[in-house]
C-alpha cells in the first residue's frame, strides 16, 4: 500500500510538473521523446558546501537556468539556515520527513505528503534524524535558496 501511495505521489507530482512546463510544449512534436527513469539509472550530483544534499534531475537541470524536475536527497538531521526562494517550490515527500518552520510554527512531512511553498516565504527546513528525506521537486525557472541569515 506504501509502495502504490508513493507511485501515485510520483506520478501526479510528474502530471503536475507537466502542466507546469506547458510553456515548452510548442516546442514539442507529436512524436516527443519518452523520458524513462529508472531509479537505478538516476545521476546523482552532490551539491557543494551543503553537508551531502544531492540531486538526480528528471527533466532540466536543477542547477542550471530554466525549468526543472529532479529527486533530491536530504541528509537524515540535516536543517538549512533561514531562507526564501525566489519563486513557488512545490515538493513531494518520497521517503523520511521533511519539515518547514514557518512563522515559528513547525510542520512535518513524512513520506507521502506534498507541500507548496509560496515565492518570497522565509522559513528554515530539513530533514529529521533517522532517515535520509528523498524529494522531488520542480520549478518553472532554475531553484534557488536566498539566505536571509546573510541579508544585513
Amino acid at each position: 500500500m506504501k509502495a502504490q501511495l508513493k507511485t501515485l505521489l510520483l506520478l501526479t507530482a510528474t502530471l503536475c510538473s507537466t502542466q507546469l512546463l506547458a510553456s515548452n510544449a510548442a516546442s514539442a512534436t507529436p512524436a516527443a521523446k519518452l523520458i524513462s527513469l529508472p531509479a537505478a539509472d538516476l545521476k546523482w550530483t552532490e551539491i557543494p558546501d551543503t553537508g551531502g544534499i544531492k540531486f538526480a534531475n528528471a527533466r532540466g537541470n536543477l542547477a542550471g537556468k530554466g525549468p526543472y524536475e529532479a529527486f533530491v536527497i536530504f541528509p537524515a538531521g540535516k536543517d538549512n539556515p533561514f531562507h526564501t526562494h525566489s519563486q513557488n517550490l512545490p515538493t513531494v515527500v518520497l521517503k523520511g520527513t521533511f519539515y518547514a518552520v514557518i512563522d515559528g510554527k513547525r510542520t512535518e512531512y513524512p513520506a507521502g505528503s506534498f507541500y507548496d511553498l509560496p515565492a518570497k516565504l522565509p522559513h528554515y527546513s530539513g530533514c529529521v534524524k533517522g532517515e535520509d528525506c528523498l524529494l522531488f521537486q520542480y520549478q518553472a525557472d532554475h531553484f534557488d535558496l536566498v539566505s536571509l541569515d546573510q541579508k544585513k
